[in-house]
């Protein structure tokens, strides 16, 4: 057995990465990725033959954004190439606006093209067929509803479209055709034609089946139908091709065990879409699967002799993938358990490929924790997949664990690399996550086995996979945190106010205490979305006896049997989850003298995205597990 190492610094695993998600530019010349400026990320551009072991500021390199304030998470080249296009918000608060910049004049600044205070951008769609131009929903003439614009990428010109008469939840243009999809009353959603203000309905999708909407959607290349994932008549999601003539749904592809790997990409810009289409033409390359590891099917024959050679270059899952106009040039990099990915170039007409760069050079794989899928039976016979990691070095004999929730909760943990888990592990902890029931992935009967069931069977599935890690003699029962952020924080929560004698501490990040005030602060456009998700799972308030249920399901009823320390976290800006909630039960606690910390940022929202406040967080969370479990922090060994 190997020694256990030095404490890995908090700033290796959260500082700001040395490049990261590179795209390809459509004429296979450059490449756009991520780097720091000024403690922020923002947007670089070099040429795809450069020598990419300089630094990004020598000539063949160049900065094209200037955002001091904030990371750039999310940006893409225009069609043609001309400009590349990003989104911003403002401290977290979700307004997201999008902004352009000329990559031949990295001096001049940003344009924002949506510069409407208040305003979110609710989708941008960039045709294929209209290169010019971007298809941008706009919440700006009301609150609470999209509305569709043509924006002219050259002038900034914003032409609206379709105005929404009240239940759209989201548009679509395809070659030749508006689309809209609306929700009825009871959650279906249908598809329609939209012209001249008159819609001409085209198929029906079950709300059961289709929780978030048609996800994911992507129209064919001429026009006359839609590829989304479907479970119609299935447990499972696979790919069909709607035809918007009939609405008949025409079955493309599956997989005999795995769903379609939706709806996370579409929520969470970490993951790569489920669907791989051509960023020139939209004709579908392939489609992902996930199961313990990712599975790929190629679904055009050019792709399908590229594919092979890509896997040639990593024993991880591929993920983001990008390539020129004629498929022939491609930069892609991979998610590893171990690794936090290398970013590649592949050109296929030569065959040779090489390393471009790894955004964490500083993090030694062997340093780092396997993460390992298992499964564990819940008392009620479901099987739940789950992910265990053991720290290096370390017998696996009662150690001190942590118990990580993930959010959602229509959501899944996968195998990857997840600096949370490796910090945690790094620092001496089992860390064990659950894809407890509602997680998303394993098929319609597992997500819909949690309608009714927060702080019921959602969280017994918890507790069952933590009794497997005891009885397998890995974990101390004495020595257990319970952590999550979003769901996963009101998971911890449930966990120290339910069961308080199973844990040692609890740790929750913008976590929900108050399920009735989660579903009545939703904002304004999510207000009709949630009628599959929020109210069907976990209650409507405007009904009594659904009302004193979710209360008596929520934390805040019962704080008072809170006995372990309580670490919250809460972004001030968060717009999903109030920061009341936190600060309600740290009042309570407070008020009988009980054992709370309260870390909160006034710079953030959901999720922290800045470095400096990452490093906060997590120096914070290392500093009071190792108070109440044991484990080891940045300067200790």
């Amino acid at each position: 057995m190997t020694t256990p190492s030095t404490p890995i610094p908090v700033e290796d695993f959260f500082g700001p990465p040395t490049r990261s998600r590179a795209l390809l530019s459509p004429d296979g010349a450059s490449v756009a990725y991520l780097a720091p400026w000024r403690g922020r990320l923002n947007v670089f551009v070099r040429d795809v033959d450069s020598d990419w072991a300089t630094p990004d500021d020598v000539p063949g390199a160049r900065r094209v954004t200037s955002d001091a304030r904030r990371n750039i998470d999310t940006f893409f080249w225009s069609v043609d190439g001309r400009y590349l296009l990003f989104q911003q918000d403002t401290g977290g608060d979700e307004n997201w606006h999008l902004h352009r910049v000329d990559p031949t004049r990295p001096d001049e600044p940003a344009v924002d093209l949506t510069p409407y205070e208040g305003v979110r951008l609710l989708g941008t769609q960039l045709p294929p067929d209209r290169p010019g131009t971007a298809f941008v929903q706009l919440n700006e003439r009301r609150p609470e509803l999209a509305d569709l614009y043509e924006l002219d990428l050259a002038t900034a010109r914003l032409t609206l479209v379709a105005e929404n008469p009240g239940d759209v939840t989201t548009w679509l243009r395809t070659p030749g055709r508006l689309l809209a999809v609306g929700m009825e009353d009871g959650g279906d959603h249908v598809l329609a034609e939209w012209a001249d203000d008159v819609r001409r309905p085209i198929a029906r999708f079950s709300g059961h089946d289709h929780m978030f909407g048609i996800l994911p959607c992507a129209p064919t290349p001429d026009g006359t139908g839609l590829w989304i994932g479907s479970s119609r008549g299935s447990d499972r999601a696979r790919l069909v091709r709607v035809d918007l003539a009939t609405g008949e749904q025409i079955g493309m592809d599956s997989h005999p065990v795995f769903d379609l790997d939706t709806p996370r990409p579409e929520a969470d810009p970490r993951f790569p879409s489920s669907l791989i289409l051509h960023p020139g033409t939209g004709e579908l390359l392939g489609a992902r699967y996930l199961g313990a590891r990712q599975e790929i099917h190629a679904l055009d024959p050019h792709f399908a002799q590229v594919l092979p050679r890509l896997a040639e270059l990593s024993d991880g899952d591929l993920a983001h993938v990008s390539c020129d106009t004629t498929a022939q040039r491609w930069v892609v990099d991979f998610t590893h358990d171990r690794d936090p990915g290398v970013t590649w170039f592949y050109d296929h007409t030569t065959g040779q490929a090489r390393r471009l760069f790894c955004p964490f050079p500083h993090l030694d794989p062997a340093r780092l924790a396997p993460v390992t899928p298992i499964s564990v039976t819940a008392r009620d016979g479901l099987a739940l997949p789950c992910h265990l990691t053991l720290p290096v070095g370390v017998e696996p004999r009662r150690l001190p664990t942590v118990l990580l929730v993930h959010g959602g909760p229509w959501y899944r943990d996968s195998w990857g690399y997840d600096p949370e888990v490796q910090l945690l592990a790094n620092r001496g902890y089992a860390v064990l996550q659950v894809n407890f029931r509602g997680s998303t992935g394993y098929g319609k009967a597992f997500t819909r086995a949690a309608i009714g069931e927060f702080a019921g069977r959602m969280h017994d599935d918890l507790i069952d996979a933590l009794d497997w890690a005891i009885d397998q003699g890995c974990t101390d029962p004495d020595r257990v945190a319970i952590y999550g952020s979003s769901y996963g924080g009101y998971a911890a929560l449930v966990g120290a106010a339910f069961t308080p004698d199973r844990f040692a501490a609890a740790v929750s990040y913008t976590g929900m205490s108050d399920l009735v005030d989660l579903v009545e602060s939703v904002v304004p456009f999510a207000r009709r979305s949630v009628e599959n998700s929020y109210l069907r799972y976990i209650g409507d308030p405007d009904h009594p006896a659904q009302r004193a249920d979710m209360l008596a399901r929520s934390p805040i009823s019962r704080v008072d049997d809170i006995t372990a320390p309580v670490l919250l976290i809460h972004g001030a800006n968060d717009v999903r989850v109030t920061p009341r909630n936190s600060e309600r039960v740290v009042g309570a606690l407070r008020a009988r003298g009980a054992e709370v910390e309260y870390l909160r940022n006034e710079h953030e929202g959901h999720w922290f995205i800045n470095p400096d406040s990452n490093i906060e967080l997590y120096r914070t969370l290392e500093a009071f597990l190792a108070r109440h479990l044991g484990g080891r922090t940045s300067t200790t060994a």
